[in-house]
């Protein structure tokens, strides 16, 4: 046998096995660095949510009491305007509603886009109800009347945009829990 191919045979014999175990030990720690980073992220995530969690669960409070806060018979339990005319009660309503919603916007950023989409829809819902229901009343009649018209309506309603929101609130909050 020539020396050359002795040589190659040595080189072979040398290498195959070096490959091999340098293959083994590559892709043994390919995957235990994977590991290892799966295993932080995982902790990662575990520190934020118990920084987090806390903060959205008052998020979710606030929100709750935002739609507290802008329901009809609440809005005019507060704002008892006595001596004071139905456009002036439909103002004062408007008002307190759009003042509440800007003073709790900030919140946003705790909740879903679909909660988000829920609350400024009982938002727009009550101020239709409130808008819809001072037209039919005369804008200089006591505003004793149109709050006896809106808790009228409202009695007949089976459920209410803000219910609804409150009930959204819960089931998301929920997932948090």
């Amino acid at each position: 046998m020539p020396t050359w191919l002795a040589v190659i045979l040595e080189i072979v014999k040398i290498t195959v096995p070096a490959l091999i175990v340098f293959l083994t030990i590559y892709f043994l720690l390919k995957e235990f660095l994977q590991k290892q980073l799966q295993i932080q992220s995982l902790e990662f995530k575990q520190r934020q949510q118990g920084v987090t969690l806390p903060i959205r669960l008052q998020a979710y409070e606030r929100l709750s009491l935002l739609i507290e806060r802008i329901s009809i018979p609440n809005l005019l339990f507060r704002l008892r305007a006595q001596n004071s005319t139905a456009g002036a009660l439909r103002v004062a309503l408007l008002l307190a509603i759009q003042q509440e919603f800007e003073h709790n916007v900030t919140q946003r950023v705790y909740v879903s886009d679909k909660l988000w989409s829920i609350l400024r829809a009982a938002r727009q819902d009550t101020e239709t109800i409130i808008n819809g229901i001072a037209e039919k009343v005369d804008p200089k009649a006591p505003a004793e009347e149109l709050a006896g018209t809106l808790l009228n309506y409202l009695d007949m309603q089976e459920t209410t945009a803000t219910e609804t929101a409150q009930l959204a609130i819960k089931t998301e909050a929920g997932l948090y829990l």
